[in-house]
């Protein structure tokens, strides 16, 4: 299968000695949906921005559908689509007038472009509003129409950048369901950011997670999640405990490992969670920590998370969307 995004060693530092990519690779099939996850400051935005020509690297290579993003970003450009994390709309403009607009950047014009903006309109249900200022459309109206946008030109690869943010789970459903459609049916290469590790587990074939600018790790969803043993612990305790206090009551368990504590979270993974509650349990409530709440869970990619960088999901460590 031919590689429809490769990317070698890319590095890129913003200005206070922010390192927003710290030589990340990166290879995408053709055909493939592709997720880049990991917390907001972990490099995803940088590293499309860099894809799609809107920055440079300090070094490294990259391709996109085999042409160099550095040396021909105009042919790249014509090659892709864009969806950004902010609306690509104009508000005052109707849905239609944006997809004329983008149409004509491409130099799609007459039949071929009304015959287009009709087949997306209709696909993304908004014939009934096509002719509304986009400023009256609900925040998933405006999604489906960034994605519209993103797709005026036919684009070989399509990036969507944290596509879901600000969605209500109706239309963050829906819109999964369109991104699956355009993988399978069109067999158009998708690489996407999210901070949602639940949506990459959902819609990709592939995913690599990025943390301080380097992919730690990389593969199927279900080959990440087997790879993890065992069950995921989750306790809250009544109180926030003393810093290293948990962990010290509970290092001496058998059977207990990645054990994380969060003021009152604490999580751990066990080979057999369900014999090595009791223990864990016992040894909270002896060293005076009252237990709230426990809840037993199967490896999800939060667990890979902490597992390949060592803390837990969410935490955020770099700069990079704010320094974009």
């Amino acid at each position: 299968m031919s590689e429809a995004i490769i990317a070698s060693d890319l590095r890129k530092t913003y200005p206070r000695n922010v390192v927003a990519l710290d030589g990340l690779n990166l290879s995408v099939a053709t055909g493939s949906i592709f997720a880049l996850a990991g917390p907001n400051g972990a490099g995803k935005s940088t590293t499309v921005k860099i894809l799609t020509t809107l920055t440079r690297p300090d070094s490294g290579r990259a391709t996109v559908a085999g042409i160099d993003v550095l040396s021909k970003p105009q042919r790249v450009r014509h090659m892709i689509g864009v969806v950004g994390q902010k609306t690509s709309c104009t508000p005052e403009a109707t849905g239609r007038e944006n997809l004329i607009m983008q149409g004509e950047i491409y130099g799609v014009t007459g039949r071929p472009l009304r015959q287009r903006i009709a087949e997306l309109l209709d696909r993304f249900q908004l014939e009934a509003a096509a002719d509304r200022p986009t400023r009256t459309y609900s925040g998933g109206m405006r999604r489906r129409l960034d994605v519209a946008i993103g797709l005026i030109n036919r684009p070989e690869v399509l990036f969507l950048d944290e596509p879901t943010t600000g969605l209500d789970p109706e239309a963050r459903i829906e819109l999964w369901r369109e991104i699956e459609r355009l993988a399978g049916e069109e067999q158009m290469t998708i690489l996407l950011t999210t901070h949602h590790l639940e949506e990459a587990d959902q819609l990709a074939s592939r995913l690599a997670i990025v943390d301080r600018g380097r992919i730690v790790v990389e593969g199927t969803p279900d080959e990440l999640k087997s790879d993890l043993r065992g069950a995921s612990i989750q306790i809250e305790l009544a109180e926030p405990a003393p810093h290293g206090a948990v962990s010290a009551a509970l290092a001496s368990l058998d059977g207990l490992s990645e054990i994380v504590a969060d003021h009152a979270s604490i999580r751990a993974r066990a080979d057999r969670a369900a014999s090595a509650l009791p223990a864990v349990l016992a040894a909270l409530e002896s060293n005076g920590h009252t237990v709230a709440s426990v809840t037993l869970a199967r490896a999800s990619l939060d667990d890979v998370y902490l597992r390949y960088a060592g803390r837990v999901y969410g935490e955020s460590t770099t700069e990079d969307e704010v320094a974009a």
